[in-house]
């Protein structure tokens, strides 16, 4: 199966063509058209069916969306049914956006704006935000890597491989450091604009992380990183108004 690595590409910009009628649809079928080419001179009218199913309705989370395409493409060189992968396709949706939103969304970008944050805040210089860059896409290009490379591995079952794979793990394990470094990076950034001592930053960081992963543990769901920011973030504006 050629074209991967130009599949990969066209990946890293599958919502450049994203539209209300078939959200993602378009791109993935974009993504799609360098797997398809040897199914193509093969089995000419099973080419036209699959590039026709792979731009149908499909919306999950942009960055895993490899998992999908992988899969299906591998789905239609082993023949299987067509209707059994519009199932599938419709299958992933969900769980593939929930997974994505949690690990990114919820938990690597607040985590790692969180310490550059925190970074700052104790007297780090300008290469903080070349760090956050860096890390946050290479994390973003290697689990787009993996997701398509598994995809295509394992075809119709995708779903037990996603089940058994990190992603499911790292989704949980990511939300509580999340809540602990925005827990960290308000302190510091109120303290640093207070011009406490670097100590006392220290000090209140830690104090307010540890509440954060408290109310996390206890609240679950109700009390997200998110949340935990904006409200410290309002109780600090309220502690300095009331206080200059």
């Amino acid at each position: 199966m050629n074209g991967q690595w130009r599949a990969y590409f066209r990946l890293l910009a599958v919502q450049g063509a994203w539209n209300y009628e078939r959200m993602l649809g378009v791109g993935m079928g974009y993504a799609a058209e360098p797997l398809l080419e040897d199914l193509r001179s093969a089995d000419p009218a099973r080419y036209a069916e699959a590039a026709v199913r792979s731009a149908e309705f499909f919306n999950c989370h942009p960055y895993i969306a490899g998992l999908a395409l992988g899969a299906t493409v591998r789905a239609e060189y082993d023949q299987i049914p067509g209707p059994q992968i519009v199932r599938l396709r419709t299958a992933l949706c969900s769980p593939l956006g929930a997974l994505g939103d949690q690990l990114f969304w919820s938990g690597v970008l607040p985590a790692l704006i969180g310490g550059a944050l925190v970074a700052t805040g104790l007297g780090a210089g300008a290469g903080v935000v070349l760090a956050f860059l860096v890390l946050y896409n290479a994390g973003r290009l290697a689990t787009g890597y993996w997701s398509l490379r598994t995809g295509l591995l394992t075809g119709m079952n995708v779903g037990r491989a996603i089940s058994a794979s990190w992603l499911p793990r790292a989704a949980r394990f990511v939300g509580p450091i999340a809540g602990f470094v925005i827990g960290a990076a308000v302190p510091v950034i109120a303290s640093w604009a207070l011009a406490w001592a670097p100590s006392n930053r220290i000090l209140a960081a830690l104090g307010v992380a540890c509440a954060g992963i408290v109310l996390s543990l206890l609240f679950r769901h109700r009390v997200t990183s998110v949340r935990f920011g904006l409200a410290l973030l309002a109780l600090t504006l309220v502690w300095r108004w009331t206080t200059s």
